[in-house]
């Protein structure tokens, strides 16, 4: 199976060409530059193997949390080339990303830098049948870092910043792991398609997790 993965949620971007499980190459993309770099570093990439579009059996986008502008480039050129071509999509947060390639089984959390003094916080249980991983989201939310500390008090912790991993030290059982990048998600993307974990074009949207700007300065004031 030729599946594409892209990660369009952070600071840094990138994209990857992930056959059966072995990596046949990446892309970085730059920050800012997003939507002038993804199609034309996916054309390139694909032609460096010599390869098609047509030739993708599937893509795996990240669906966030992360930047509101970054994720929408992402979602909107996944949506674009998955309607022409036919080809089914999958879409993994970060949060889910990491819980699933941290390695651990049962209960876990996963935190993110959220900015603005805040951090993105999931619950996971999360199980394996020695081949595939499948993590089952309980709960997900964007908390301030003292209620953070506080919600997470005495659990185990995935985080992937030295920042979180810092804030929880005492307080949980932190195990601090690489942000999952587009190989990764490719990988995970793989394995939801085999199983048909899938969305339509129609059906793909960002989990912000958080409102964007526009929802919180345009509510009415009480």
């Amino acid at each position: 199976m030729l599946v594409l993965g892209v990660d369009t949620s952070w600071k840094q971007g990138s994209i990857a060409l992930v056959r059966d499980e072995r990596v046949l190459g990446c892309a970085p993309l730059e920050g800012g530059m997003f939507s002038a770099q993804l199609v034309p570093q996916i054309a390139r990439l694909l032609a460096d193997h010599k390869l098609k579009k047509s030739d993708l059996d599937g893509f795996s986008v990240v669906s966030g949390p992360g930047s509101f502008t970054g994720l929408r480039v992402g979602l909107a050129a996944v949506k674009g080339l998955a309607e022409i071509l036919h080809k089914p999509i999958a879409a993994t947060t970060v949060l889910e990303a990491m819980a699933i390639s941290a390695g651990k089984e049962g209960k876990v959390a996963c935190a993110l830098d959220a900015g603005r003094g805040e951090v993105f916080v999931a619950e996971y249980e999360v199980r394996s049948n020695g081949r595939q991983v499948q993590a089952a989201c309980l709960r997900e939310s964007v908390a301030g870092r003292t209620e953070a500390v506080s919600g997470l008090r005495g659990a185990r912790v995935i985080c992937c910043e030295g920042s979180i991993a810092d804030l929880l030290r005492g307080a949980a059982e932190t195990l601090e792991c690489p942000r999952p990048d587009s190989a990764v998600i490719a990988r995970i993307g793989a394995e939801k398609i085999a199983q048909a974990v899938t969305v339509t074009p129609e059906q793909l949207d960002a989990n912000y997790i958080r409102r964007s700007d526009a929802e919180i300065f345009s509510a009415p004031k009480p």
